[in-house]
């Protein structure tokens, strides 16, 4: 496994140029192919994704998973930032939509998003990748925030709809309580 992690400075400035962006994803892809190569644990690896992608990145303010604990709810799960929403319906908010339709969605100005659930004022925009399975079940989405109004593009949902894909052979493990 690689013994670094790749940080992004948080203060200054947060633009990137579209190759700076695919070069970036293209290191932090290669660190979580390694890092999870051996880890069958669906909650760990999504742990170290999210640590991983949200210190990549300048422009990343919230960066998690809402896993699927019902037919129509996502529950908070590893994140990196403020604190999030801890439930989410599939009829509310970016994440509940991506969720719903099973699909990226990418919103430049979360304001002008109907519905749009404020969780931390600071959010600009936003994008949502859904993560499925090896069956092509919907396991949870990834959701990236950030402060700076227009941070996604194209280039951030193609390599983040590649990032969710290592997450497809994972399972949760039981969790074990020992003692009496």
């Amino acid at each position: 496994m690689a013994e670094y992690t790749l940080v992004a400075g948080k203060t200054g400035e947060k633009y990137l140029t579209a190759e700076e962006k695919r070069e970036r994803y293209g290191m932090l892809a290669e660190q979580l192919r390694s890092a999870l190569h051996d880890e069958p644990d669906l909650l760990a690896a999504m742990t170290t994704t999210a640590c991983l992608l949200h210190n990549a990145f300048p422009y990343y303010f919230w960066t998690g998973f809402y896993r699927r604990v019902s037919e129509d709810e996502l529950l908070v799960g590893p994140y990196q930032g403020t604190m999030g929403c801890l439930r989410i319906r599939f009829d509310r908010g970016v994440c509940g939509a991506a969720a719903r339709e099973r699909r990226t969605m990418l919103v430049p100005d979360v304001h002008a998003f109907p519905g749009h659930i404020a969780c931390d004022s600071n959010s600009a925009s936003e994008i949502v990748v859904p993560v499925f399975d090896a069956r092509g079940e919907l396991v949870a989405v990834l959701d990236v925030d950030s402060d700076v109004p227009a941070a996604f593009d194209e280039v951030d949902r193609e390599h983040l709809e590649e990032i969710v894909a290592l997450l497809a052979d994972k399972s949760p493990l039981p969790v074990v309580y020992g003692g009496a």
